[in-house]
């Protein structure tokens, strides 16, 4: 089934924010991706998650074609976000579905907004934090990155930072990239190991799937084991392989991991 994707923009939490549509049979879905992954470089995902859901696709503020500039970038403020868009997009208690930064902002958002979102789809969400190990990659990955694409770059020059994706997903970082704003990922980074989401995590009474990279080494044995004690109803589920990045590694198995979640 071919998925047309319709981009949109509503004002929501003070700001404008961009989103892209797939239209699906619902039940619907508000996905946030990482920290340096606009909208539209989601869609291969999207339009497969689109078989089942109504999915709505975020420009993180600070990336692609939602506001940016001298905003505030740090989790509160993504998270009142995530729970304003809901209202502002006409939702009515979506899945909440975040990767990597996206995942903090979920947990953060149903913290701050009980009983706005129907269920979470943690994926592979950072666990650094105060006083614990910092997170598995080094600031110079992203903001080198940024840098590069800031100053226009091929996607030859941006295979070096991605070297296992596809021709066509390196094509697509290289033309995007350039739309995060440096500050917002500066915070947003910074926040891995300031911000303290598992404080949150015991106020998690919807349900819950955490979905973890196997090959992967942000969630670790341990980490998988305080989670699961700290989160009530929480449902794993683990792809086997995959890289931090779960669907450009392995998309079958991600969707595996995320299809038949029930909230």
């Amino acid at each position: 089934m071919s998925i047309t994707p319709q981009g949109y923009n509503v004002h929501a939490n003070g700001i404008r924010q961009h989103l892209i549509r797939y239209a699906g049979p619902g039940p619907q879905m508000l996905l946030i991706p990482g920290i340096t992954s606009p909208a539209i470089t989601w869609g291969f995902v999207a339009e497969r998650l689109a078989e089942r859901y109504d999915v709505h696709v975020l420009d993180v503020r600070g990336r692609g074609l939602s506001e940016a500039g001298d905003l505030d970038y740090g989790v509160d403020a993504l998270a009142d976000d995530a729970a304003a868009l809901v209202a502002a997009c006409g939702l009515e208690k979506p899945v909440l579905l975040g990767h990597s930064m996206g995942a903090r902002i979920a947990i953060r958002a149903e913290r701050r907004a009980p009983g706005t979102f129907g269920g979470l789809i943690l994926v592979d969400p950072p666990v650094s934090g105060p006083g614990r190990r910092a997170y598995p990659s080094a600031w110079p990955w992203y903001g080198d990155s940024i840098r590069l694409a800031q100053r226009g770059c091929s996607a030859a020059e941006m295979r070096a930072f991605c070297p296992t994706w596809t021709d066509a997903q390196v094509a697509l970082r290289a033309e995007w990239l350039h739309t995060c704003h440096y500050g917002a990922i500066k915070t947003a980074y910074d926040g891995f190991h300031t911000d303290d989401v598992h404080q949150d995590m015991p106020h998690l009474s919807l349900p819950v799937r955490l979905v973890v990279a196997g090959g992967a080494p942000v969630i670790q044995p341990e980490d998988l084991a305080e989670i699961q004690s700290l989160i009530p109803n929480l449902e794993t589920r683990i792809v086997d392989g995959a890289g931090h990045m779960i669907p450009w590694d392995d998309l079958p198995g991600f969707l595996d991991a995320v299809m038949n979640f029930n909230a």
